[in-house]
């Protein structure tokens, strides 16, 4: 929430804290028993709970990026898969690993995998539980760019940077349509378009951008 509302903040970067990006849940909890306590209501009312972390990703203001290195599988896929772009190490691998350890999957994962992969290869990816390598990752469309794992902090930074220097009004609308798109009518998608892009063309960032256009410079773009 804070990033979100924070008007220095012009993108956000995910990564992982330690070695990889993020390998899902704790496989020592879950045959112990002891990963989630309480009636399966309170369980499920919990997991619903952390995972607004997803939603909250997805539908933030701000372009976010996944900085992957190293494992994004499980829950970690599914954050992943919740930003709008992914940059991934060349040493990344992605799994959904949920049927390895019989779960069905959490973190909207099957709604974000099957937007960018289609249905088929979603449900393939789900009931194998393959990994897929970053190769195979950027070739399916799972991943934006993959870069040598000793670049991929410049690499993230530098497009973060350079997205977050953009005209931000247009962006967020620009995500806004890119989000009703997943699930609404072409008929309601021209509805939201022209009157987000009418209201983009009454910023100063349209007529700065404009203006610099046929000047031949780049912008200067100030976030209204």
């Amino acid at each position: 929430h804070r990033l979100a509302e924070d008007n220095e903040v012009g993108a956000v970067v995910l990564t992982g804290a330690g070695r990889g990006f993020c390998a899902g849940g704790d496989v020592k909890a879950m045959a112990e028993g002891t990963e989630f306590v309480g009636t399966m209501e309170e369980k499920a009312q919990a997991l619903r709970s952390r995972m607004e972390t997803s939603r909250l990703l997805h539908e933030m203001p701000k372009p976010t990026i996944a900085m992957v290195r190293g494992a994004a599988a499980g829950a970690g896929l599914s954050l992943a898969l919740a930003c709008d772009l992914r940059v991934a190490s060349d040493n990344a691998r992605f799994g959904t690993a949920f049927a390895r350890v019989g779960y069905s999957g959490d973190f909207g994962g099957s709604y974000y995998l099957t937007q960018l992969v289609g249905t088929a290869k979603a449900r393939e990816l789900y009931y194998t539980a393959e990994l897929v390598d970053a190769s195979q990752a950027l070739a399916l469309g799972i991943v934006n760019r993959v870069v040598p794992d000793s670049t991929l902090e410049e690499e993230t930074m530098a497009l973060a940077r350079k997205i977050a220097h953009g005209p931000r009004v247009a962006l967020r609308y620009m995500k806004r349509n890119m989000n009703a798109a997943e699930a609404g009518s072409l008929k309601d998608q021209l509805d939201l378009e022209a009157w987000h892009h009418t209201r983009t063309g009454m910023t100063e960032d349209h007529r700065e951008a404009a203006r610099a256009f046929v000047e031949k410079r780049e912008p200067q773009f100030k976030g209204r």
